[in-house]
């Protein structure tokens, strides 16, 4: 599908280029599995840090795709489900935030078929067939990127259930804590769910929500990762990032899935400008795709 002179690429539900090769048999999936220490490391604590996910050709590739998909002059911009060129409430930083880049670009929508994102995702679903939920980008400039808050996941998400969902957020730059590098309170997945808080408010705002217990055990790790290596997180694990102030951006792209068959608990569009899906209805069509499916 066309329009403005861009394709949809939502309308494809498989890879439309060459740079993420998929596995041609059970043995080449398995050199992208995780290890058993590794799953169990993300059930103990609700994330799990350092997991390769792309090589430099990719990396180049997405970094440009992102100059492109970043300009509000873009052809597709109306193919986003939110575009914030900036969303940060301190007016002396910049936190860029998007959803929906995969409808924009051939390297954003064929990373949701990379297989080492996806033997990674389906294990820590639980062995489940993985479908798609949506896309970000998180940006932050060099010296004055914006936080974004300590919160949960499923907080934004309840929308949907059940909650067998998973983030994964992939670094397109070094991210150290100098330059805002995601951070995560272990254990944290395990204190159900808390209040919403604003994505790109207070960093520290989800503090008025938490008991005196939950504030004992507030301490934060941060996850320091090379690009093209990533984070995956429990929908419920408390996460968030602090300000760049280092001479570097700090660039990622996030990929939220869900395990195939949750379903809309909302008669309200699940995405801006995406059709309403009915109450009870499991996500599938075309902006939900199945992106692995284990029954065949």
């Amino acid at each position: 599908m066309k329009k403005n002179n861009c394709t949809d690429y939502s309308t494809f539900h498989s890879r439309v280029g060459n740079l993420f090769e998929w596995p041609a048999c059970r043995e080449e999936w398995e050199k992208y599995e995780l290890t058993q220490d590794q799953v169990a490391f993300f059930h103990q604590n609700g994330f799990l840090g350092n997991v390769k996910l792309l090589d430099d050709l990719q990396l180049e590739i997405l970094r440009n795709e992102l100059l492109e998909v970043a300009d509000s002059n873009h052809p597709g911009h109306h193919l986003y489900y939110e575009f914030h060129s900036n969303e940060s409430q301190d007016p002396t930083t910049v936190l860029f935030h998007a959803l929906g880049a995969w409808r924009l670009s051939p390297g954003f929508h064929d990373i949701l078929w990379n297989p080492r994102f996806l033997m990674a995702a389906s294990q820590l679903l639980g062995s489940k067939s993985v479908r798609f939920w949506h896309d970000q980008l998180f940006c932050k400039p060099a010296k004055h990127g914006g936080v974004v808050a300590w919160h949960q996941d499923y907080s934004y998400w309840t929308r949907t259930k059940p909650m067998e969902h998973l983030t994964c957020w992939c670094g397109l730059d070094d991210s150290k804590v100098a330059n805002g590098c995601v951070q995560y309170i272990p254990g944290s997945h395990r204190w159900g769910l808390l209040e919403k808080p604003s994505l790109a408010g207070d960093l520290h705002g989800i503090l008025e929500f938490l008991t005196e217990e939950q504030k004992s055990q507030f301490r934060p790790v941060p996850v320091e990762t090379k690009a093209g290596h990533g984070n995956f997180h429990h929908p419920l694990t408390l996460h968030g990032s602090g300000e760049n102030k280092s001479e570097k951006p700090r660039r990622a792209t996030v990929i939220n899935v869900v395990a195939d068959g949750v379903c809309s608990d909302s008669d309200l569009p699940l995405l801006d400008g995406v059709p309403a899906m009915p109450k009870g209805k499991k996500l599938e069509g075309q902006f939900f795709p199945l992106l692995l499916d284990l029954q065949n």
